[in-house]
């Protein structure tokens, strides 16, 4: 969750972008037409009308590990640090910079002077207790232990259960001055201050609600620009109001944002097109219907999507542990088709993990330039591999369940990989397993799958946030991948080369090449291009490539009265 830009900064993917540890969001992230500040008055009416492809699985910060909740925990919450318009990080409950200790283990952090949502103020104990609470492997945190582990402090043998969450590296010297102890020199770490598993959280109001807390928007408190409103885990709609507890709410403009789940772009253009939404979410025929449009806005996310082959379910060995059977799929579609014509929205074939225009050497040459292009669409070699796989196995048949998100444009892409792979690797039925993406979190976390469309957004700007979650320790590795060698190269990655940029780079290539080309643990689908119509009186949508799709603090209406 994916974020400065070209430089040390926090991410998705989660996508965890659509960040996942599950992105699954396709509805394309908002970019300002234009900035009017200055140029045009404000409407009387400050409200933006939304449609969002999916709910909110999560508000808990803690439990987060979406793109679509740490999106809206974006706008509703606020940690020491915040992305700025240019999505560089900046101090927010941080009053400044940190002092840090010479040898880049200590930061000392003065909070400013800040009030939740019901007028309690924001003290150093409620990160205090949010960040315990994320290590703690008794809270069952995705996020926390793989945020922490190897950055704060203590945090990995804490999850191990070796130490008490009280030992993590993070104290409360007094209510304004916080004290964060490092494992080792994150060049990125203030960047990761902006990540939402790192937000502050009321230890009173979290114990008093228990397993009750961030169920509902009733049961939520928030500390940024906007509160929740009218949501819970079932809600078809949901609301952004304006926070006027928020320290620098002078500067939220926004009285309202309302979200509608539209699941269908058809339906979305409609809503646009009818006045009743200010934004909507263009793909395939809409978006070659619309490209030449005035109100189309554009960008290339640092999001890769791809396939990802399960190698073992309910203790047992799946077909996709054979390598030369995961080759053979990774290879038997056409990733240019699918980006030009399924999706037909800015999105380019992804014959890779780390994605283009994502992150930079000190002579600003591309990862991307390293391993080029790897494991590109080859129908022959495909079939090849299919037969000499299945031989080995003892198959001449093979049915695999293909689980994927229910929205209109993941059914679209399933579609044409059905037909891409069944057609071109003899004896392979794909079983369609089509559900909401809270059920797809689920299935995911479980394991409870042979190949599963998914995709990763960066956490923060660096080639590693899409390649250690691919460690065999990961607790973002459900699919029970392991390769050794792999392993060593992330752990020298952040030891001893972590101040050796050109070796370091040159490990993390490798990385990249063994768990694309050599080991085809996943299969690489595209590189997420969003196209959207957005009105021309709405401003300053900020899009960020991590930490949460897109601001609102910033953002409002001028010209539509």
């Amino acid at each position: 969750m994916i974020k400065r830009k070209k430089a040390w900064a926090l991410a998705l993917t989660a996508s965890l972008s659509m960040a996942l540890s599950a992105c699954g969001n396709e509805e394309p992230p908002a970019s300002d037409n234009e900035s009017a500040a200055g140029n045009n008055e404000l409407d009387s009416v400050q409200e933006l009308r939304l449609t969002t492809g999916s709910g909110i699985p999560t508000m808990d910060s803690v439990m987060a590990d979406d793109a679509v909740s740490f999106t809206m925990l974006n706008n509703a919450g606020e940690g020491l640090y915040r992305l700025d318009q240019q999505s560089t990080p900046i101090p927010a409950m941080a009053s400044g910079e940190p002092e840090i200790s010479e040898d880049g283990l200590t930061y000392t952090f003065t909070l400013r002077e800040a009030n939740w949502s019901d007028g309690s103020p924001v003290t150093a104990h409620d990160f205090v207790f949010a960040w315990q609470r994320a290590a703690d492997p008794e809270t069952g945190s995705t996020y926390g232990p793989y945020m922490m582990a190897g950055t704060i402090k203590n945090a990995a043998a804490i999850a191990e259960g070796k130490l008490d969450k009280s030992e993590l590296g993070i104290t409360a010297q007094d209510d304004q001055t916080l004290v964060v102890s490092l494992e080792r020199p994150i060049p990125y770490f203030l960047s990761l201050m902006a990540f939402g598993t790192f937000y502050p959280q009321n230890e009173a109001y979290v114990t008093e609600h228990g397993d009750e807390y961030a169920m509902d928007s009733s049961k939520l408190l928030s500390n940024g620009p906007f509160v929740l409103a009218n949501w819970d885990a079932t809600a078809a709609s949901w609301e952004l109001e304006k926070n006027p507890e928020y320290w620098d709410a002078d500067n939220v403009k926004l009285g309202k944002v309302e979200f509608n789940i539209i699941p269908d772009p058809g339906t979305g253009v409609n809503l646009y097109e009818t006045g009743e939404a200010d934004r909507a979410g263009l793909a395939g025929e809409f978006a070659m219907q619309y490209a030449e449009h005035e109100e189309v806005v554009r960008i290339l996310k640092p999001s890769v999507y791809y396939l990802q082959f399960n190698q073992e379910r309910d203790g047992k060995a799946t077909p996709l542990a054979n390598p030369k059977l995961r080759k053979a799929l990774a290879l038997s579609f056409n990733k240019q088709d699918l980006a030009d014509i399924v999706l037909a929205n800015g999105s380019i074939p992804a014959d890779f993990l780390v994605p283009t225009e994502f992150t930079f050497d000190a002579d600003q040459n591309d990862f991307r330039s390293v391993n080029g292009d790897m494991m590109e669409f080859n129908a022959e070699q495909a079939k090849a591999l299919w037969e000499e796989g299945m031989e080995e196995e003892g198959l001449t048949e093979v049915s695999l369940e293909y689980l994927s998100g229910d929205t209109e444009l993941s059914k679209k892409i399933d579609a044409y990989m059905k037909d891409q792979m069944e057609g071109n690797l003899s004896g392979l039925t794909l079983e369609m397993s089509q559900v909401p993406f809270n059920v797809l979190l689920d299935k995911n976390e479980a394991q409870d799958y042979d190949i599963q469309s998914t995709g990763w957004g960066p956490d923060f700007q660096d080639p590693i946030t899409f390649l250690d979650i691919f460690a065999s320790g990961s607790s973002q590795n459900t699919m029970s991948y392991s390769n050794e060698h792999v392993d060593e190269l992330l752990e020298q990655a952040k030891g001893e080369l972590a101040l050796k940029p050109e070796e370091r780079w040159q490990a993390l290539a490798e990385v990249e090449k063994i768990i694309v080309e050599e080991d085809a643990a996943v299969a690489n689908m595209y590189q997420f291009g969003s196209m959207a119509l957005q009105k021309p009186y709405v401003h300053d949508v900020i899009a960020h490539p991590f930490t949460g799709d897109f601001s609102y603090k910033w953002a409002y209406i001028a010209g539509r009265e």
